[in-house]
């Protein structure tokens, strides 16, 4: 069993009910079915779930404390007709409204539309992402891997990132509907493509307890 504290990642179980998962699940728009992934902006019913005080929330703010708030939610479906594979990698980037010159942060990105940035390290150090799973995450179709306490080891290299998986070692994160994965954004974490594939809905929410200097600030959700 892992633990937030020690390891950088800890598995909520159950943690929403099956009328709770049917409403956020009634929320969120389809996933395009060219794309394996949507980052959602601007849809009000999740508010209330992904707040520090909802059924999702709680989860980040056990960590973070009440004053915690979502800053980015993506959507993710790995199936048959998109079943892709993902090498180790740190998170980076965040969210935020509109670009500024802010000494630190950089390179800048669009993405769906979005303005990302790459922050200084130490303050993606503080944030946590959980994964909201509406299926069932076996072995055979794709759970999440992380090289558990790799957060703690800073912004990794791509040439050290090898080395720091065998440091760490490897744990899948398998999963039933509604249970939620608490894990600290910048551990290095990969996912292999789905040997038996099926639906793995996955909602992915970062979360903060600060604010953004010289002016920038979180999108949000």
């Amino acid at each position: 069993m892992l633990i937030f504290s020690v390891h950088g990642a800890q598995l909520f179980s159950p943690c929403l009910p099956a009328a709770e998962l049917g409403a956020i699940k009634a929320a969120i728009p389809p996933l395009p079915t060219d794309q394996p992934g949507l980052r959602l902006h601007g849809v009000p019913e999740l508010r209330p779930f992904l707040a520090a005080s909802g059924s999702i929330g709680k989860v980040a703010a056990s960590v973070l404390g009440i004053n915690c708030r979502p800053v980015r939610t993506i959507l993710f479906d790995k199936k048959g007709t998109k079943n892709w594979s993902l090498g180790w990698h740190q998170d980076r980037t965040i969210a935020i409204k509109e670009r500024r010159a802010v000494s630190g942060f950089g390179p800048w990105t669009v993405k769906d539309g979005m303005v990302h940035v790459e922050p200084p390290f130490d303050l993606l150090a503080t944030m946590v992402t959980l994964r909201v799973h509406f299926d069932p995450v076996t072995e055979s179709n794709a759970p999440l891997l992380i090289a558990p306490g790799s957060h703690k080891l800073g912004r990794i290299s791509d040439r050290n990132i090898a080395e720091a998986v065998k440091q760490c070692g490897v744990f899948a994160c398998h999963a039933d509907a509604g249970d939620v994965w608490l894990y600290a954004t910048p551990i290095l974490h990969a996912s292999k493509a789905a040997s038996n594939p099926s639906h793995r809905r996955v909602l992915q929410v970062d979360y903060s307890i600060l604010d953004l200097p010289g002016g920038l600030e979180w999108l949000g959700v």
